[in-house]
């Protein structure tokens, strides 16, 4: 395991995703959100397609047209609508802020869907990291933000795709499942325009040069990610994917002036540190069940 590798390009993929959605919300401004997607989708999507031909693989893999590959490119369709119409509408920082909520909805997920066994701690750490949530949004309460429940949408989204991804055939690789990805980008852009009834218009060379960019960081932290989850133990590398919020946190400040407020910061706290109890408690019974495996009986 290269665990300092693998550190550093999660904090590239990190720091990559961030200026995508930077780029995505600066564009919400002149294009439609539905076609935006669309075009990073497409750009992204012949990317990963060029990459399966170079490694001499096949989109006709019958394992991969199976339902459970085509759900889970739905969810990541689902994800991409609601997170992106999110970043139009909200604060990237709120955004990136309740977005971190996602590694607890896969362990209440997992307890739920899978028959994983959640005790009463990591329920514990469930709950007062959606209450994190509760402070960022604050439904009822003045400041509350109703655009911001799209991001719990896309929490939803992405951890049933996550779920699903561990259901799937290991043997169908990466590269169709990327592809298969951002093709259902591209379907979420064109009916976000369907339900909106907005008109595709044509971008600017400025904008052109911005859907290039977002794209082109994108694939980098797509890659980066992958790669990092491959080649260093997930011990390790698991808690740099909160340095996110903190890199959007940055970037809102920079381009868009937005200052996070206290309930936002301490929620965002919470959510960081109920997660990472949730990984260490995880990794904790992971070693004792597998010591438990090798005793003799």
């Amino acid at each position: 395991m290269d665990n300092v590798k693998g550190i550093l390009l999660l904090l590239v993929a990190m720091v990559g995703f961030t200026i995508e959605d930077l780029f995505i919300k600066q564009l919400s401004g002149g294009l439609p959100v539905g076609q935006i997607l669309i075009l990073i989708g497409l750009g992204a999507g012949v990317v990963f397609f060029l990459a399966l031909t170079v490694q001499r693989q096949s989109l006709r893999n019958p394992a991969a047209w199976r339902m459970m590959p085509i759900l889970r490119a739905l969810a990541e369709g689902g994800a991409a609508m609601s997170f992106a119409t999110a970043l139009a509408l909200v604060d990237i920082s709120v955004v990136a802020a309740v977005f971190q909520a996602t590694p607890l909805a896969i362990t209440m997920g997992a307890a739920l869907f899978l028959g994983e066994q959640v005790g009463w701690r990591r329920w514990s750490a469930i709950f007062v990291g959606f209450v994190g949530v509760l402070l960022i949004i604050r439904p009822g309460l003045e400041g509350f933000e109703p655009n911001a429940l799209l991001v719990l949408i896309s929490v939803l989204c992405v951890a049933a795709r996550d779920l699903m991804t561990r259901r799937m055939n290991v043997s169908i690789p990466s590269s169709i499942v990327s592809v298969q990805a951002y093709a259902a980008v591209v379907v979420a852009g064109a009916l976000l325009l369907l339900l909106t009834g907005e008109q595709m218009v044509a971008p600017t060379s400025f904008e052109w040069g911005m859907l290039a960019c977002g794209t082109l960081f994108g694939v980098i932290a797509y890659y980066g990610i992958v790669t990092a989850t491959r080649i260093a133990d997930a011990a390790v590398i698991t808690p740099f994917r909160y340095s996110r919020l903190v890199f959007s946190m940055i970037g809102g400040a920079i381009v868009f002036a937005e200052r996070p407020d206290a309930m936002t910061l301490l929620g965002s706290a919470l959510i960081i540190a109920t997660g990472l109890y949730t990984f260490v408690r995880e990794r904790r019974l992971a070693r004792r069940a597998a010591r438990m495996a090798v005793q003799p009986a």
